[in-house]
C-alpha cells in the first residue's frame, strides 16, 4: 500500500512497483494544494497498469486506513501522503495538522491493528532546521525546526518510533532531500523556474542566490526507497557504522539524497542551458521558514542498499524540461 500515490514521488514509486509485478493499493486525497488534473493524470497512468487499485480518500478519515489494511493486508506500507511545502505551512498550518499529524496517527493505528512486514514513512531534510554542521547525518540532533511543516514531520518520526517500540513494528523513516524530476510538483523551484522562463517572466531568487540544495533526481530516490523496502530494521540488531537504529525499537531513520549540494545559481544556469534562454531574475531576501543549505550524508543508505544511482543536475533538468514541454505542449 502506498499513500500519496497520485503525488510526485508516490506516482513514480507505484509505477516502479507495478512494473515489477507487485499488487499496489494507492491511496490519495486529490487535494487542491496544486493542480488536481496533474494528480488525476498520474493516477490514470497507474490505473492503466495491471495490479493497481486506486482509493480516493483522506488519510484522516477515522477508520478508513484500518479498513483498507484489514481488507488487503499489505506486506509493506509506504506512507508518502502529506501536506507538503515549507512556505504554505505559514499560510495554512491547519492542513498540516490534519494530514501530517492526524492522518499519520490513523495510519499508525491501522498498522498496529494489521501489522505489515515493514512500514516506511516519509520525513524531510527540513527537520534538520537550524543545524549548521554539514553534511547532515541521521544521528545529528534535530530539534530546531524552522517551519511548521518540518515540525510536523519531526513529530511523525517521534510518533512512529513510539509505535515501533510498543508494538514491535519494523519502521523506516526517510529524510528526503530536494527531490525533482518529471511529473514534479508545480510549487517546486524547477517547475516554477521552467514555466517562468518559457513565458518570459522573472523568477524569484531567494537569499539573493546564496542557497544550496542537495537536489535528488526522483528515479534515483525511488530506487533507494524500493531497496529499503526489503531492508526492515530489526530490534536488537548490531548497528552499522553511524547507524540511527533505535536501541529500543525496530526503527531507523535514513537520509536519501544525492550527497552533492548544488548552488542555486548553478541550478538556474542548468535550466537556462536546457531551455536555451536566459532567465530574468528577481533577487529577494530569505523566505521565512527556509534554510540556506541542505546536504545529505548518505553513508548509512549506502551501507544498507549499496550505491544509489546519481543523476547529474544537467541530465535531470533536461529530463524534466522534456516532460514539461510534452505535457504542456510548449
Amino acid at each position: 500500500m502506498v499513500t500519496g500515490s497520485a503525488g510526485f514521488i508516490g506516482f513514480h514509486l507505484c509505477k516502479r512497483l507495478l512494473q515489477e509485478g507487485c499488487t499496489v493499493i494507492g491511496l490519495d486525497a486529490m487535494t487542491d494544494y496544486y493542480d488536481v488534473t496533474l494528480k488525476q493524470r498520474r493516477h490514470q497512468i497507474l490505473s492503466d497498469m495491471a495490479g493497481f487499485t486506486a482509493v480516493e480518500a483522506r488519510l484522516e478519515t477515522p477508520g478508513l486506513l484500518r479498513d483498507l489494511m484489514a481488507q488487503h493486508r499489505p506486506r509493506a506500507v509506504v506512507h508518502l501522503a502529506a501536506q507538503a511545502g515549507v512556505r504554505y505551512s505559514i499560510e495554512a498550518p491547519r492542513s498540516y495538522l490534519d494530514s501530517n499529524l492526524i492522518g499519520t496517527f490513523e495510519l499508525l493505528e491501522a498498522a498496529r491493528a494489521f501489522p505489515p512486514e515493514h512500514l516506511l514513512m516519509a520525513s524531510t531534510s527540513s527537520v534538520f532546521g537550524a543545524n549548521e554542521k554539514m553534511p547532515y547525518a541521521e544521528t545529528d540532533k534535530a530539534d530546531l525546526q524552522m517551519s511548521f511543516y518540518a515540525a510536523t514531520k519531526k513529530a511523525n518520526e517521534a510518533m512512529a518510533h513510539s509505535y515501533a517500540h510498543l508494538y514491535d513494528l519494523p519502521t523506516t523513516m526517510f529524510r528526503f532531500f530536494t527531490v525533482y524530476g518529471p511529473w514534479g510538483r508545480p510549487d517546486m523551484a524547477l517547475f516554477k523556474f521552467t514555466r517562468a522562463v518559457l513565458q518570459d517572466e522573472a523568477i524569484d531568487i531567494y537569499n539573493n542566490g546564496n542557497m544550496m540544495r542537495d537536489f535528488t533526481y526522483v528515479e534515483d530516490l525511488v530506487y533507494a526507497v524500493r531497496k529499503l523496502m526489503d531492508t526492515a530494521p530489526l530490534r536488537g540488531a548490531t548497528p552499522l557504522f553511524g547507524d540511527s537504529l533505535s536501541p529500543v525499537a525496530p526503527f531507523r531513520v535514513v537520509n536519501i539524497g544525492n550527497s552533492e549540494p548544488v548552488k542555486l545559481m548553478a541550478f538556474v544556469a542548468a535550466i537556462e542551458a536546457v531551455l536555451g534562454r536566459e532567465a530574468k531574475k528577481n533577487f529577494m531576501e530569505m523566505q521565512p521558514g527556509d534554510v540556506p543549505a541542505t546536504w545529505a550524508d548518505a553513508s548509512l543508505l549506502t551501507q544498507l542498499i549499496g550505491p544509489m544511482p546519481k543523476t547529474d543536475i544537467g541530465t535531470g533538468v533536461a529530463q524534466f524540461v522534456s516532460w514539461y514541454r510534452d505535457y504542456y505542449a510548449v
